[in-house]
């Protein structure tokens, strides 16, 4: 599954306030909840999911990238959104380095294997220097998500 395939414009946000990793995760939460993407009931359920994964191991992943992600039995398919943060995010990451892009998501408990198909895409994608330059560069939502469905540099996840 591709990641640009599950997100809007609404679901980007181009500059993400938050400084810290715990912030961050609750400000993505929250849009998703103010787009109605996610259920106001679910919010505080998905946050502890959300915060119980990060105390495991960051899901910074190096490259300025995270990819904070939990599982839900009560949704039916996968929520997304993308955050882009101008100043980077201090998200604990495992190179140690500011967190600039963070891909967050929640899965249907159903679907485990669709969630690693998604995260190795999307490691692997992040991984190109191109794609992080352009993504950085980008002035709008749509700009973005044409970078992520690989129209901007022929790569995507």
């Amino acid at each position: 599954m591709k990641l640009a395939s599950l997100l809007t414009p609404d679901q980007v946000i181009l500059d993400m306030r938050s400084e810290e990793h715990l912030p961050a995760i609750a400000e993505l939460v929250d849009h998703l909840v103010g787009l109605g993407k996610l259920p106001t009931d679910l919010r505080g359920e998905m946050l502890a999911a959300l915060e119980a994964r990060e105390e495991q191991v960051s899901t910074g992943i190096g490259y300025g990238v995270a990819i904070p992600h939990a599982f839900s039995e009560k949704i039916e398919d996968v929520i997304a959104v993308f955050g882009r943060s101008k100043d980077g995010i201090d998200f604990e990451a495992l190179d140690n380095g500011p967190v600039r892009f963070v891909i967050l998501f929640i899965v249907p408990k159903k679907d485990y294997q669709l969630h690693l198909r998604t995260l190795a895409a999307i490691a692997k994608m992040f991984t190109n220097c191109e794609i992080r330059k352009q993504l950085a560069a980008a002035e709008s939502r749509t700009e973005i998500l044409d970078i992520l469905a690989g129209k901007a540099s022929g790569n995507a996840a």
